[in-house]
């Protein structure tokens, strides 16, 4: 049985925060780069469905599917014009949050990082924050513990500061937290990102109901579940049916809440060369160790899914369908070598996100939007049934 966490920024710590933020505020503040000034404000209010997008930079952003997108998590460069799109598509736009852990460990470096963060994301006029650390970190060590309380403090300021906070002192400020938890309206938004699996995945060993306590919710990325390879060395599924679904149930079964889980679902795949092709289906591949693992999805880059649109027609092999990974794969040959792709389409993504109203998540995302064929008008079918399967029901 899990217990959630209570802790709240003391007073020193929130002093300092104030005393920061309140320099911060003495300098002139951004001007707006939308046509309509009503557009930087921070967006407000909760979607029924979560449709969570990362862009990582370019023009791509323009094709989206802007009916369904309800939040982007900006991983490229600062695109003003993205920003205002999506204000004006009601559709929120968030910071990339990447830290090392050995840099927040102490505490007052840990809120200074959490500042600096929020006023970039005022100056910015963004909705929040997509935490995304992706680190190692061992059982119960100092690293376990800051992690924990960064994702904490983050969504405590990050809550009370978009939009700014006239509170000009403790008292105050604890007022505005406590109608936070109340369940008052919240404006800016607070993630984490997660391995498909709870527990010590890639060696994250994370204090998973905490954080996802803390946060408006956690990204579970439903994907590289071959980053760990114990058996044979292998091609397989970059995400399995199967598999998936055990990852949902750990998190739920650690008492998480369904509604703090949004589903993440892969627009790539991975190209792995053969070292032997025993039969379609059983691509023996190098032996790349990973944490402990003796085999790795390190022994084939990652590959797009417009890449591998535009490889399957020049295949030996056209699709294949694997029941056991309810997963499509497909077979070329190159310079004398087999490579075996292994990869998520409209089917295998549909069939995964139907588990979103079995289980009762609160939405679905994918890494990343920019992987699709946007230009090539002949591409034009296979980027709609992508959109598409996000929405199986």
């Amino acid at each position: 049985m899990c217990r959630w966490p209570t802790a709240r920024l003391r007073a020193p710590a929130l002093a300092f925060a104030l005393a920061l933020l309140g320099a911060a505020a003495s300098s002139s503040p951004s001007a707006c780069p939308c046509a309509d000034p009503a557009l930087c404000r921070p967006l407000s209010g909760e979607m029924p469905f979560e449709v969570l997008v990362f862009d990582v930079g370019g023009t791509d952003w323009k094709h989206y599917d802007w009916s369904k997108v309800t939040t982007i998590a900006a991983f490229g460069a600062y695109n003003p014009e993205l920003l205002c799109h999506a204000h004006a598509n009601d559709v929120r736009v968030v910071l990339k949050g990447d830290v090392p852990i050995k840099d927040i460990i102490d505490p007052a470096n840990r809120t200074a990082w959490i500042i600096d963060q929020v006023n970039l994301a005022k100056r910015q006029f963004m909705d929040g924050i997509n935490l995304d650390l992706e680190e190692a970190v061992e059982f119960k060590s100092q690293g376990y513990y800051a992690l924990t309380q960064l994702v904490n403090e983050t969504t405590q300021i990050f809550h009370r500061e978009i939009p700014g906070s006239q509170a000009s002192n403790f008292a105050a400020v604890e007022s505005q937290l406590d109608a936070f938890r109340r369940g008052e309206k919240i404006w800016s938004k607070v993630t984490f990102d997660v391995a498909w699996k709870p527990g010590c995945v890639d060696g994250r060993c994370y204090d998973y109901a905490s954080i996802a306590h803390s946060c408006d919710f956690i990204f579970v990325m439903s994907y590289d579940m071959q980053s760990q390879i114990w058996g044979d060395c292998i091609a397989k599924a970059n995400a399995p049916y199967n598999q998936t679904l055990a990852g949902y149930d750990a998190y739920l079964k650690l008492g998480i809440p369904s509604s703090k889980l949004v589903m993440g679902v892969p627009w790539y795949g991975y190209n792995y060369p053969c070292i032997y092709l025993l039969e379609a289906g059983k691509c023996v591949i190098q032996s790349i160790p990973f944490r402990g693992a003796p085999c790795s999805d390190l022994a084939g880059p990652q590959v797009p899914y417009k890449w591998i649109m535009q490889q399957l027609p020049k295949s030996i092999s056209g699709r294949f369908w694997d029941d056991d990974q309810e997963a499509p794969y497909f077979v070329y040959k190159v310079n004398g070598t087999y490579h075996e792709v292994w990869y998520d389409d409209p089917q295998s993504i549909s069939m995964k996100a139907s588990l979103i109203k079995k289980l009762n998540l609160r939405g679905i995302g994918m890494w990343n939007g920019n992987l699709l064929d946007y230009v090539d008008p002949s591409a034009a079918m296979q980027t709609k049934a992508m959109w598409q399967a996000l929405y199986p029901f």
